[in-house]
């Protein structure tokens, strides 16, 4: 289940950059393109600190496999 959400994070990361970079384009709304890139980056921050492994090389997302 954490997969399907982690890819859908990643899916929204990518069509909050390709929306900000299409505001950004279009001009006129350069702070709202500025917060979608935020959100992406704190999206991007969330996915790593799930899927980064620790000094052990356990990742957290798979530490949730084993509560289940």
């Amino acid at each position: 289940m954490m997969d399907v959400v982690l890819s859908i994070m990643a899916l929204g990361m990518a069509v909050l950059l390709l929306g900000a970079l299409y505001l950004w384009r279009r001009g006129g709304m350069g702070k709202q393109a500025a917060l979608m890139v935020l959100l992406a980056a704190i999206i991007a921050a969330n996915i790593a600190i799930w899927t980064v492994p620790d000094p052990a090389g356990t990742a957290p997302i798979d530490r949730v496999d084993e509560l289940e």
